[in-house]
């Protein structure tokens, strides 16, 4: 992933927060009251801007997993 370098947050809590914005249809005051209640004071403008910087990169690393698709049968 993109070097979290300079960053006031771990790269970590970035990620937790870009994948859950990107995976559930959540707001970005919800997500900032999520990470209040897990003792991470972020800003939402601060979790839109690491969405704009960090979802695309995360898109292109893993778009080959999500082409793999899913094969329900165990045969």
């Amino acid at each position: 992933m993109t070097d979290f370098k300079w960053r006031h947050f771990q790269g970590d809590v970035i990620l937790w927060a870009v994948r859950w914005y990107c995976r559930y249809p959540i707001s970005y005051r919800d997500l900032e009251e999520m990470l209040a209640e897990r003792g991470i004071s972020v800003d939402h403008t601060t979790i839109y801007r690491w969405v704009q910087c960090y979802a695309p990169e995360m898109e292109k690393r893993l778009r080959w997993f999500w082409r793999r698709g899913f094969d329900p049968s165990w045969r």
